[in-house]
């Protein structure tokens, strides 16, 4: 059973259907991006989405968390929501960044093509490409199973 489930891991890491991870999406998203709002943020410091949040507010991002645990509150400087529809819509999201596991995916696609949002970015090891692949016939810009940090710094490194 192990294997099987690391063999069908694998095959959904290998993702270029259609234009997810198409050449250069990653560095265009990144370049003209200035809001992200992060889809399953937490105010737990110990968890990926905490670390990779900070680095974006870091490099001059807005951040804005979203996640019904925080309950509306004041996160980092930011009031947080329960799901992207949720908005004000004088907020001007430029990417979703999606730190949700796999079974969950659906429904934060759905949210997002209510919410009328452009691009999705989907981090690392979540699972469910379908969700990925049914955002992108939607028409989002999509980017899956890669770090948005990562691919920040590798940009930032790169010669010019």
């Amino acid at each position: 059973m192990g294997r099987a489930r690391d063999a069908n891991k694998t095959s959904q890491r290998v993702v270029n259907v259609g234009g997810l991870n198409e050449p250069g999406l990653a560095e265009r998203l990144l370049s003209s991006t200035r809001t992200i709002a992060v889809v399953g943020y937490s105010d737990k410091l110990h968890r990926p989405v905490s670390s990779v949040s900070a680095y974006l507010r870091s490099q001059g991002y807005r951040v804005i968390p979203v996640n019904p645990r925080l309950r509306g509150r004041e996160v980092d400087g930011e009031r947080s929501y329960d799901r992207l529809a949720d908005i004000p819509k004088d907020i001007e999201v430029d990417l979703v960044d999606v730190f949700r596991r796999g079974e969950f995916l659906d429904e934060v696609v759905d949210d997002a093509i209510q919410a009328g949002m452009r691009a999705i970015w989907f981090q690392l090891d979540l699972g469910n490409v379908a969700a990925a692949e049914r955002a992108e016939r939607a028409g989002l810009k999509v980017v899956w199973d890669r770090c948005t940090a990562v691919e920040h710094r590798r940009m930032k490194a790169a010669p010019a």
